[in-house]
């Protein structure tokens, strides 16, 4: 299309992306009011696939929750999660002993390393109005290196997380909020510590970008070698290149190059995912990540004989009840917002 803009596709329910990224899960529901359970009325799961409820009715789905929605105890191996809830809250329980509540842009950093089973529940906890979500789950490969690493969850809260606010040359405002990466002087909170991130010259970035409508925003160079794609996921369009974008695509970008974007008549929200190729070759089977079928016959053989260390919960739908917003950690070290 031209020499910064490789690609332009139109987003699906999972978003594609490019090594060392895997795909990143975008999940925006009008969640009713909830119940006493956190779930909706039984009049508003009538007519659903429960267990198995990815139709967008009424606004809303049940993933494969039966009672609440969200993704009840499943594993991981292999890879990382960067779960970033913007809107709404989830609640994670996993087989470390580990569990919290986060949302109202808390972002999660879960390293699977060599096995781990969680879950990810979407508490409807307002009884008295509409409980929305707004969720990016980002999958990023390990390195064959790192692929057995002990498992390991961090919580980045809103409160700490960098976000740069600025303005352009006609005073529109930029939000750029950085989860992984640095933008300009601001330098994203630590990740997990066997991340791809942690490691020097991965030049992994992740950050939310917020532009006023008719704001003008140059996306600076990244490596030369890095992949870049950049997702477009509300507003209205974007003119960059001599072109007019739509919201509802992504753009595969050549990440040596800046790019000029001028925004339209909404306020528009983007993500960009950027970093080295890890250059390895990929097998993957539904959670399970590896490098060769061997390898992966290994790990599913693991996870029947051990069940990664089982669930210690009491129910597959875990949720945390009236808490507020807190990570229970492995270690024991509780830390409540």
């Amino acid at each position: 299309m031209s020499d910064v803009i490789l690609k332009v596709k139109a987003l699906g329910f999972h978003w594609e992306t490019k090594d060392p990224f895997m795909f990143c899960a975008f999940h925006q529901d009008q969640f009713p009011k909830g119940e006493v359970n956190l779930g909706p009325s039984k009049e508003g799961l009538k007519d659903r696939f429960l267990g198995n409820d990815f139709h967008k009715k009424d606004g809303w789905r049940m993933y494969h929750g039966k009672e609440v929605p969200g993704f009840p105890y499943h594993p991981h191996a292999g890879f990382e999660t960067i779960t970033l809830v913007e809107k709404g809250f989830a609640d994670h329980s996993d087989s470390m002993g580990a569990k919290g509540r986060f949302g109202q842009g808390d972002a999660q950093w879960m390293t699977a390393g060599k096995g781990v089973l969680h879950s990810e529940m979407f508490p409807l906890i307002n009884q008295d109005r509409e409980n929305p979500l707004l969720l990016f789950q980002i999958w990023l490969n390990l390195p064959k290196r790192s692929k057995k690493v002990d498992p390991h969850y961090k919580m980045l809260w809103h409160e700490d997380i960098p976000i740069v606010e600025e303005k352009d040359e006609h005073g529109k405002t930029i939000r750029v909020k950085v989860i992984a990466g640095k933008y300009k002087s601001e330098k994203a909170l630590d990740p997990t510590p066997d991340s791809l991130a942690a490691e020097d010259n991965t030049d992994i970035q992740i950050w939310r970008i917020s532009l006023e409508e008719g704001a003008e925003f140059i996306l600076p160079t990244g490596e030369a070698e890095s992949n870049r794609i950049l997702f477009f996921y509300e507003g209205d369009q974007i003119k960059t290149e001599g072109f007019e974008i739509p919201a509802g695509h992504s753009l595969d970008l050549e990440a040596s190059q800046e790019l000029k974007l001028v925004n339209g008549n909404k306020k528009a929200e983007l993500l960009l995912l950027q970093g080295k190729p890890i250059n390895e070759p990929v097998v993957q089977q539904g959670p399970f990540v590896a490098n060769s079928p061997e390898e992966m016959h290994d790990i599913i053989r693991e996870y029947q004989r051990t069940q990664f260390g089982g669930w210690p919960w009491p129910k597959a739908e875990f949720t945390h009840g009236d808490k507020g917003r807190f990570a229970l950690f492995a270690d024991g070290n509780l830390v409540e917002k």
